[in-house]
């Protein structure tokens, strides 16, 4: 080893941020190894030091003074010792230079053994540190190979797999396409970061809506949950934080270009934006859409919500092979059993009712929900009260936003009035 070599240690700190020192002492424990495996024992006792300036190697192999030796190696004894020095007693180490000629090979391919080994660490722990501040978030590949239904994706820093069981089904992927992905997980692994890919989580359809949607992205509309069948429907459901705005019109955009970019972007996968709504029989209501719904019965103990479609809306609400309803009750968190209008009339239930205007829209109340039942001559309605506590929580929530913004604009108020004293002054 020479100067050269402590040169090139420097450059490989500046390139991969490897420590100098680190490297150098990796190098040490490594060359001692090496004596020990080739010229000594196991347990023989060697110190190997690389000088820092120079890059020059010396190793040192120390024996311990006893009355009787019994491993030559290892061990002197005290009259041999004293021969060296007087001082030497027993229990103390003598230090004995070693440098065989044979050794200078072994020592430089260790040295290149541990340096690549330390820089391939050093690599994944940089990709590992890079990934893990992206997970949870998109990220755009390039479709490297297509092997066996595996898709290979060029990250830029790394590579990483497409499992078929993370791929829109139906989806067809060419050698140079560019996509988005979602990045799932990432984690560590004895042969670096594993990065898992997906395609089909319903977190990729939440990124691709604040990637196109402003409002989403500066949260002023907010995406309250997503429910995904990949390849054939999402719901999405959002509402606004801005009283001016109209979270559904935001997202779809104006003849529906902005949420278009997104089905695009997923291969023609519908996506259904759902106002959310704190009272459950709008919010199901909604989640029903493209359907028009008539009304809702929830039953909240049950988490049962029954809903009363006009007959020739029955098909479009359940969807095919139940689709359309199913994620509606993803979404909700109700189990949705939908009727058509003929089928509830037979059974006892009629539109009757009135319609209300709400701050989230017109919804119809049947007269059941106003008048007190049979079993239950008490019970008021619980679907005004809902409606009461919402008006409530809106202006709660304004006028708490209303105080900390006024907060605000008073700490920042005596610095300016002590800025102006001061000029005065």
């Amino acid at each position: 080893m020479n100067a050269d070599f402590m040169n090139a240690l420097e450059e490989l700190r500046k390139q991969h941020g490897i420590e100098k020192e680190t490297l150098l002492e990796a190098i040490e424990s490594a060359v001692k190894s090496a004596y020990r495996r080739n010229f000594g024992t196991s347990g023989q006792d060697v110190e190997v030091r690389v000088d820092r300036d120079t890059g020059s190697v010396q190793i040192d192999q120390f024996r311990e003074v006893v009355e009787e030796v019994s491993d030559p190696r290892n061990e002197i004894s005290l009259e041999e010792a004293r021969e060296m020095d007087p001082e030497y007693a027993v229990g103390d180490r003598v230090r004995f230079e070693v440098a065989p000629e044979r050794f200078a090979r072994i020592a430089a391919q260790t040295s290149k053994q541990v340096i690549t080994q330390r820089v391939r660490e050093a690599e994944r722990e940089r990709i590992y540190n890079d990934f893990i501040e992206k997970e949870g978030d998109m990220i755009t590949g390039l479709v490297q190979r297509v092997h066996n239904s595996n898709i290979l994706i060029d990250l830029g820093k790394t590579e990483s797999i497409l499992e078929p069981s993370e791929q829109i089904p139906g989806e067809r992927f060419r050698e140079g396409d560019r996509v988005k992905l979602y990045i799932a997980e990432v984690n560590k692994t004895t042969k670096g970061p594993q990065i898992v890919l997906s395609r089909t989580h319903p977190q990729l359809v939440k990124r691709l809506i604040e990637l196109e949607v402003p409002e989403v992205h500066e949260g002023e509309v907010e995406i309250i949950d997503i429910v995904r069948e990949a390849g054939h429907r999402s719901k999405v459901a959002v509402r606004s934080r801005e009283s001016n705005i109209d979270p559904v019109g935001a997202c779809v955009g104006q003849r529906g270009n902005r949420i278009q970019n997104v089905v695009r972007e997923i291969r023609g996968e519908k996506v259904d934006i759902v106002r959310w709504s704190r009272m459950p029989e709008e919010y199901i209501a909604n989640a029903l859409s493209p359907a028009e719904v008539s009304h809702v019965i929830i039953d909240e103990d049950e988490k049962v919500a029954q809903v009363v479609v006009p007959d020739d809306q029955l098909s479009l609400a359940i969807g095919k092979a139940g689709q359309n309803a199913r994620l509606a009750a993803r979404l909700t968190q109700y189990k949705v059993d939908i009727q058509s209008l003929s089928e509830a009339e037979e059974s006892g239930l009629t539109e009757e009712g009135v319609s209300i205007r709400t701050q989230e829209g017109e919804i119809h109340v049947p007269d059941f929900f106003l008048q007190a039942g049979e079993d239950d001559e008490d019970r008021p309605s619980r679907l005004i009260d809902r409606m009461k506590d919402e008006a409530q929580h809106e202006r709660e929530r304004e006028e708490s936003e209303q105080t900390a913004d006024e907060e605000a604009e008073d700490l920042q108020d005596p610095d300016e009035e002590v800025g102006d004293g001061e000029r005065e002054e």
